[in-house]
C-alpha cells in the first residue's frame, strides 16, 4: 500500500456514497408517484457496488425495482382505472429513509478518513522539513 492509497480509497468511497445519496433522493422524491394501471410504475434504483481493482469501491451497476409496482385503490385519483386502481412504485419510504441515513453516515465517515489522512500526511511533511 502506497503513501496516498488511503486518500484514493476514501475518495472512491466518497464517490460511491454520493451516488447512493443521489439515487436515494430520486427514489424518495418519487415514492408517491402513481401512474395509470396501463403504464409501468416508477422504478426505484438500487446501486450494485463492488471492490475496485487496486483498492476502494466502485459502482458496478444500477438495479431497478419491478416496473409492475403495486396496485393501490384510489378511486378519486384522475389516473385511476375503471376499478379505481392506480399503479404505485414497489418501494417503502421507511426503507429508503433508513438507507439514506446509512449513506449519509458512510459519506461522513469517508470525509473524516480523508481529513485524518491529510493531517497525517501534513504532519509527516512537517517532520521531514525539521
Amino acid at each position: 500500500m502506497g503513501a496516498f492509497d488511503l486518500l484514493s480509497i476514501a475518495g472512491s468511497a466518497l464517490g460511491v456514497h454520493q451516488t447512493w445519496l443521489d439515487t436515494l433522493a430520486s427514489n424518495i422524491s418519487n415514492v408517491n408517484t402513481v401512474t395509470p394501471t396501463s403504464q409501468n410504475a416508477f422504478q426505484a434504483q438500487m446501486l450494485i457496488i463492488r471492490s475496485a481493482p487496486g483498492g476502494g469501491v466502485e459502482v458496478a451497476g444500477i438495479a431497478q425495482s419491478d416496473p409492475a409496482g403495486r396496485l393501490v385503490s384510489d378511486p378519486g385519483n384522475p389516473l385511476a382505472d375503471a376499478d379505481g386502481y392506480v399503479r404505485a412504485p414497489d418501494m417503502d419510504l421507511s426503507s429508503q429513509m433508513t438507507q439514506l441515513i446509512m449513506a449519509q453516515r458512510g459519506f461522513q465517515a469517508s470525509v473524516q478518513v480523508t481529513k485524518e489522512a491529510q493531517e497525517s500526511y501534513q504532519s509527516a511533511l512537517q517532520i521531514g522539513r525539521a
